[in-house]
Formats: C-alpha cells, structure tokens, sequence
C-alpha cells in the first residue's frame, strides 16, 4: 500500500457520509468524496466549525464553493518532495483544487530516480499542474510535461515560477499522440511518468476512454522509456494495481514493479484509496 498520512503541506482530518475534512496548508476544505461510504468520527457541526469552505456539488462534474470563514479564492502550499514545490491551489468549479496531495508519495520516488541519474530526461504525460513534473525538474532533470488542457499547461507554468525552478519544456498535446510521433522518432526517455483519465476529450476534441485505449498507451510508451529508466503510473479510473502491473510487464522491460492502491490517511487511522498506482523501475 502507498500511503500518505499527515504533513505540513496537507492532512486528511476526517472521512465519512459522502465528504472528507481536509487541510491544504493553512485552509480548511470540505469536499465530495463518493468512496467515503463510513461514518465520520467527527459530528457535522465540528466539521463546519474547522472549514473554511465547503463544496456544493450542483451537477455530475460541478458546483460552487461556500465560504464559511475568511480565505481567498488562491493560496499557495509548499510540499517537500527532497526539496520543495510550491504550488498554486484554487478553489475550481470542479471542487478540484489544483493538486492531488497523495501525489507527494510520487514526487519524492521521481526526485530520488532523478537525483541518482545526472541530466534524466524524462516524460509527462497528462501532466495537469505540474507536480511530477517539478519534482524531475528539482533534482536536474531535462523534463517534458504534456497534457491537452491549455489552463492547466498555464497554470503548471505559475507552478514553476513560484517553485523558483525554469526551463521546463511545456506542450498543449494529446498524450497518446506525442507518445506515437516520440516512438516513431525513436525518441527515448529516462523516466516516463502518467497519470491517464478515465475518460476525456483532447484538444481537439478527440475522445478519450482509458479501457479502450490502454493497451496502445502501454505498448507505445514501452517503446520510449530506457531499458533502465523508471516509470510511474497512477490511474483513478478505478482500474485494479494487478491490471496495470500486467500491461506494464507486457510492455515494458524492468527489475522491480511495484503496484498497490494510493491511499491517505487521517488523523483517526481511517484509510481513503485514491487510485492505482504503479512505481517500476
């Protein structure tokens, strides 16, 4: 299992009835969360006693926040992945905020793979804000970050300025589509590192559902990674470790795989998986 319990950058406070109690740095969110099927240790008063903000699903993918204390719409949390990132959260329309704070667990074995290989050039693919990314680019890597949403690229690129890092290469891409045209080159890679949606639109509108497109993902990007480079996967499609651990062995030659569910944990012991994730190398 890959766990992240609580740190200075963010903690899991408490689960349960549908939501979870969360701090990002200084603030205090309350969000959806569907897997959250237990009751929660603390009572609904305290929970709203302690957030500053609280989000209302209105749609299937959206809604708006309420602000129950004083805090701005942007702040910045600084995470320790070997050395520190700085990141921009915002509170969205999608009740996202801009990172997935079980990712440090990520960061950090991409800052090690990174550090002990000088000038790594490595991938990201459906990068979002940039997490991973930085964490390569911290330890000296040569890093690629790809994904098909201009915001996000923008708001990745606010991520390295404040995280007093530059010279990251930034493409508004369809993922699958610059993997094929880096085999095709014969382009290889140190370190490859995905995060897939379960399902999407690119950037042209070409649709994306990970079932149907998994197996080309994984055979093409096979073919762009080192014999001894690393890779990281982490999916929240719901497809099993086990599943993503058997496209990996099909595809890809390594020493070491390693899979399991991503899971945080609070402050009361309570485990809430995240995803899928996948370290090889």
């Amino acid at each position: 299992m890959f766990e992240l319990g609580a740190t200075s950058a963010y903690e899991l406070l408490d689960a349960g009835n549908g939501e979870k109690l969360e701090r990002f740095g200084d603030y205090i969110l309350i969000r959806p969360e569907v897997t959250a099927i237990w009751p929660a240790r603390l009572g609904r008063n305290e929970w709203k006693k302690q957030a500053h903000a609280m989000f209302n699903q209105t749609s299937r993918v959206g809604g708006h926040w309420d602000k129950l204390k004083n805090m701005p719409d942007s702040w910045k949390v600084t995470f320790d992945c070997g050395k520190p990132l700085t990141m921009e959260l915002r509170l969205t329309k999608f009740k996202h905020v801009g990172v997935f704070p079980e990712q440090l667990v990520n960061w950090r074995f991409i800052h090690d793979k990174c550090t002990k290989k000088s000038g790594a050039q490595v991938l990201n693919l459906f990068a979002y804000t940039g997490g991973a990314t930085l964490a390569a680019k911290s330890a000296g890597a040569d890093s690629t970050h790809v994904d098909s949403i201009r915001q996000v690229v923008s708001w990745a690129n606010d991520n390295m300025v404040h995280s007093g890092l530059k010279d990251v290469r930034w493409l508004v891409e369809d993922a699958l589509k610059f993997a094929r045209r880096a085999e095709k080159r014969g382009t290889l890679y140190d370190g490859l590192i995905m995060d897939p949606p379960a399902w999407g639109l690119g950037p042209k509108g070409e649709k994306w559902k990970l079932e149907d497109m998994a197996n080309e993902l994984f055979r093409v990007c096979g073919r762009i990674v080192r014999e001894n480079g690393f890779l990281v996967v982490n999916t929240y499609s719901g497809i099993e470790p086990s599943t993503l651990e058997n496209l990996i062995t099909t595809h890809f030659q390594f020493a070491q795989v390693s899979s399991n569910e991503l899971v945080l944990r609070s402050q009361f012991g309570q485990r809430l998986g995240t995803g899928s994730l996948v370290q090889a190398h």
